[in-house]
């Protein structure tokens, strides 16, 4: 189906939505039933975008990359809202000691988790056939601040349950340091770049569906479409209604600011006082 350019309002940050529901299963030229983009524009409703012609029926995570590279480099500014986690929490830095960088982060975590070679499985890494996961591993029971401010996110380490994100962010990492390297300043990464977003700038953001899935009548879809059509369809409703950029710029102490810059932050969540109740286990040093 083919999402019509329509615009209206120029008090909207971004022309463009587009919801992707991530999968961390195989490899990266695998066609996967779990990987779906939505996209819409700002006054259609979501609808999916198809993988490119070939005998595959689903996109593959090197489909989606290379997807996004053409699409942000030519089209309108538009905001991208991917399920997986964009970062890990402080206490991985401070244990393999990391320099507290984000970029930096990227590029030492694809070399010890080659992910994004066409024919790595997370878990052929996990395993020790590929790479050098052990020595960059977590623990479970470590979760971002961000995770626990959204009080039902599982840890970014919390590998072989049902619902887990672990796979699909040890997955997608290696992708978001493709998508950084080939757009440059095109993209602005939320909120490693900066919490303000320059004007005319596309931005990529970590989000979590389930906060939003049940809210949207499904319409006969699966629920990784469900997923991908509510990330669109938030993003493009908050626009709307001028509370997108109070989600992008949030009320946060400033040394939970100064760990969100690392950590990364699920857009869409908003802090709950008091502060002391959700404090993060270890601060930066």
């Amino acid at each position: 189906m083919f999402c019509p350019n329509i615009t209206s309002d120029a008090t909207m940050i971004f022309n463009r939505y587009i919801g992707i529901d991530y999968s961390g299963a195989e490899v990266p030229i695998s066609s996967l039933k779990g990987l779906r983009i939505y996209e819409t524009y700002r006054l259609a409703p979501p609808c999916e975008v198809a993988p490119p012609k070939s005998p595959r029926w689903y996109w593959t995570r090197r489909e989606i990359a290379e997807w996004l590279v053409a699409e942000l480099s030519a089209g309108p500014p538009s905001i991208v809202g991917i399920d997986h986690g964009f970062s890990f929490p402080l206490r991985y830095f401070q244990k393999h000691g990391l320099p507290l960088d984000w970029p930096l982060f990227l590029d030492d975590f694809q070399r010890h988790w080659p992910t994004d070679d066409q024919y790595t499985y997370v878990d052929f890494v996990r395993d020790g056939i590929r790479g050098n996961g052990a020595a960059r591993s977590g623990d479970s029971r470590w979760r971002r601040l961000t995770e626990l401010h959204a009080r039902t996110a599982k840890s970014v380490f919390h590998f072989d349950v049902i619902g887990s994100v672990a796979k699909s962010t040890h997955a997608g990492l290696p992708w978001l340091r493709y998508l950084r390297q080939h757009l440059g300043s095109r993209a602005h990464f939320w909120p490693f770049d900066g919490w303000q977003v320059p004007p005319n700038t596309s931005v990529i953001a970590e989000v979590y569906p389930t906060l939003w899935n049940k809210g949207f009548p499904s319409e006969g879809r699966t629920r990784d479409q469900q997923d991908a059509f509510a990330i669109a369809e938030w993003l493009r409703l908050n626009d709307s209604a001028g509370t997108l950029s109070d989600f992008l710029c949030p009320i946060l102490a400033p040394a939970d600011r100064e760990i969100a810059e690392i950590e990364g932050w699920i857009l869409g969540i908003a802090p709950t006082p008091p502060w002391a109740d959700l404090k993060a286990s270890t601060r930066i040093q």
